[in-house]
């Protein structure tokens, strides 16, 4: 706080503090707004902050109500979903007014929120494959889709939900940004499991075959890497055709 306050006025604004902060206002913003509350006081020329301001409790009612939201509520959120999911969480964080603006190298939705004219959003995902993005392209621009990220074969689209909604779209209250910025759905789970289990049937399945044409199995002989190189590729082979076959049932499920 200023260092002219006198001892009557910092009395004052020690009690106004301890009230704003017991109200949940920031530890910053009670600071910034007592800084100002005592600069305007020793411009005024008046030595009695409650002369001036009138009594604590109706100041700090005041200030309560008519303060601005912190500006922590417009930062930047990065996050990302598993591809089970992640059009559910787009849409459910759209729906409280999370934009999102691009997808960055690590793969994260880069998103914002209006501190104050936040909007909701809603969001779809495509398939896009090199030669057919701008046929995509033009099949969802008229209606309102413009395209807010990519990775790998997949592209984003979002559109404001003001031209469903109208003035309806428009958040009064929405909640604190979520605490956490990655989200994993059992779906995930069950597909990196059954994942590691096809690749321990396959490690068995070559061990065994190994042991049927009398390969010996020496960890410190030079065969060793060639049998981690065949573990390595049926892993990976395991993965492609668990991938493959997720995808054509989600194009199954989306052309029903």
């Amino acid at each position: 706080m200023n260092d002219y306050v006198n001892e009557t006025a910092g009395d004052y604004f020690d009690e106004l503090a301890v009230v704003l902060a017991e109200a949940g206002m920031p530890t910053d913003r009670v600071r910034a707004m007592l800084d100002d509350l005592a600069g305007y006081l020793a411009e005024s020329g008046s030595g009695d902050p409650e002369e001036e301001f009138g009594p604590v409790a109706e100041l700090a009612r005041e200030l309560a109500v008519t303060s601005p939201p912190p500006a922590a509520d417009a930062r930047t959120w990065r996050w990302t979903a598993d591809l089970f999911h992640d059009v559910s969480m787009l849409n459910e964080y759209g729906a409280q007014g999370w934009e999102v603006d691009g997808v960055d190298a690590k793969g994260l939705f880069v998103s914002a929120r209006d501190p104050e004219h936040p909007q909701q959003w809603e969001y779809r995902r495509e398939l896009v494959s090199p030669g057919r993005r701008q046929s995509v392209l033009d099949l969802l621009a008229p209606d309102g889709w413009e395209p807010c990220g990519r990775w790998v074969c997949f592209e984003y689209f979002k559109r404001p939900k003001a031209a469903s909604l109208g003035p309806a779209a428009e958040l009064t209250a929405p909640p604190r940004p979520p605490g956490r910025s990655i989200f994993l759905s059992p779906k995930y789970h069950a597909f990196i499991a059954g994942l590691l289990a096809t690749t321990a049937l396959a490690a068995g399945a070559l061990v065994l075959m190994l042991q049927v044409v009398g390969v010996e199995f020496d960890p410190i002989d030079e065969s060793l890497d060639t049998i981690l190189g065949a573990l390595t590729g049926m892993a990976v082979a395991a993965l492609a055709v668990m991938a493959a076959l997720w995808l054509v049932a989600r194009r199954h499920d989306r052309n029903r």
